[in-house]
């Protein structure tokens, strides 16, 4: 059963505790996110094409990988601590410049820098960035040479990958430059998330497991505000939303769509799933966080950006004023990141426990078969429906597994009052 690192206590670096929670620096840092997932949004939805949404997914693969990495740094070293916070912010600029260049990703501009060599080199510094202070964080922890190898010689091939790809324009056929570009940054993303695989067998840890979780949680939060304000600015091509009532149904039909996405997330899913890693011990803890929060919900991200797109495109026709169904593109994102969704749902349920939840794939069947006559709706009949199923399926788990509920609020519950009195008892003694 592997430990977590003991890190030597200095003014440099402390160790995080089992017990320890997210930061407010990270919570900071995730700012920068909520800007990038509503650029990604805002890139595919120029043009809905299939090479337009696998740049989209490879973008959003590059910032979840940015963002995990430094989640993974605040799970060993607390982030507001000695040298961190100088870091935090510096990985900050770097992943804003990343943000800021999304649109340029793969394509030049006139009269710009090189998109694609500013948007490289912003990754290439915020990865190096985290590598430093993982090495560092590493060596002070006297871990073993397999762990260092692990963390750096990915990185080292990837950002050879990245490099090529920034200079594609230079090498490859000109009317080959994107799919390259697309090639190569795919490559260097499966060198990076490969690093996953064999941290069990380097004997890594993951040292608190309420603060793996919670981290986790924060992001799907931010992703579903960023659907939240992708849906407020409506499509790109007007200056505001008019305020007439398709356009104001469609805005509340969009947040009850999200609202739903929410339940089904974190009402008892997300729960339970944190309450199975504190009991998860040895390497079988850090599989499981590899597998349903550093691979799973990446989909689900991805999921609640496509949601966001579907819902900018939605507006975009009833701001037009059109009675037209709803363009393919339109449904075939709204409906298929929905039913991913819900998918991914179900993906965690059974990674976790070995257990199917049948209600939730059945909803994502049904809202999978109901893209196609969805096509021939107006577009707000489309997104009622839409909202109808997530609606019926939140009334079901609601009710269904009544027992089960009961039991993860009330450790919940239970958790939260101890927390709270130890609290306020170390306070009453200290204040």
């Amino acid at each position: 059963m592997s430990a977590p690192p003991q890190l030597r206590r200095s003014r440099w670096l402390r160790p995080v505790m089992p017990g320890s929670r997210v930061t407010r620096l990270e919570l900071f840092f995730d700012l920068i996110f909520v800007f990038a997932f509503l650029n990604v949004a805002g890139l595919v939805s120029v043009e809905v094409t299939t090479q337009a949404v696998l740049s989209g997914v490879v973008v959003l693969a590059l910032l979840w990988f940015c963002w995990t990495t430094f989640a993974t740094l605040g799970n060993l070293v607390r982030a507001d601590y000695g040298l961190l916070p100088l870091l935090g912010f510096g990985v900050m600029a770097a992943a804003f410049v990343l943000a800021i260049a999304i649109p340029q990703a793969f394509v030049n501009q006139p009269d710009d820098l090189t998109g694609p060599v500013v948007f490289a080199g912003a990754y290439l510094v915020l990865r190096g960035l985290t590598l430093v202070t993982f090495l560092y964080a590493l060596s002070a922890a006297a871990r073993n040479r397999r762990q260092l190898v692990v963390i750096s010689l990915p990185a080292l091939v990837a950002a050879v990958l990245v490099g090529l790809a920034a200079s594609a324009s230079r090498w490859a056929p000109a009317d080959a430059v994107l799919d390259v570009r697309l090639a190569l940054w795919a490559a260097a993303l499966l060198v990076e998330y490969s690093v996953g695989l064999f941290l069990p067998y380097a004997r890594w840890a993951v040292a608190s497991a309420g603060h793996w979780a919670e981290r986790h949680s924060l992001i799907v939060i931010i992703a579903l505000g960023e659907a939240v304000i992708s849906l407020g600015l409506g499509p790109g091509r007007f200056d505001r939303l008019t305020l007439t009532v398709p356009v104001i149904t469609g805005s509340v039909l969009g947040i009850a769509l999200l609202a739903t996405l929410w339940w089904l997330h974190f009402d008892t899913l997300l729960p339970s799933v944190e309450q199975a890693m504190h009991g998860t011990r040895g390497p079988e803890r850090i599989a499981l966080a590899r597998d349903v929060f550093s691979y799973l919900h990446f989909v689900t991200i991805v999921a609640i950006v496509g949601t966001a797109l579907g819902l900018k495109l939605v507006l975009e026709v009833v701001a037009m004023r059109e009675t037209e169904p709803l363009p393919w593109p339109a449904v075939s994102v709204l409906y298929g990141s929905v039913a991913l969704y819900l998918l991914m749902g179900v993906a965690v349920a059974a990674r976790t426990f070995r257990r199917l939840r049948s209600t939730a794939l059945a909803a994502a069947v049904v809202v999978s078969l109901l893209a196609v006559p969805a096509a021939a709706l107006t577009p707000l009949v489309a997104l009622a429906v839409l909202v109808a199923v997530c609606g019926v399926l939140v009334v079901i788990q609601r009710y269904s597994a009544a027992d089960a509920r009961a039991r993860i609020k009330a450790s919940v519950h239970a958790e939260e009052r101890v927390i709270e009195e130890a609290t306020s008892e170390w306070r009453r003694q200290h204040l």
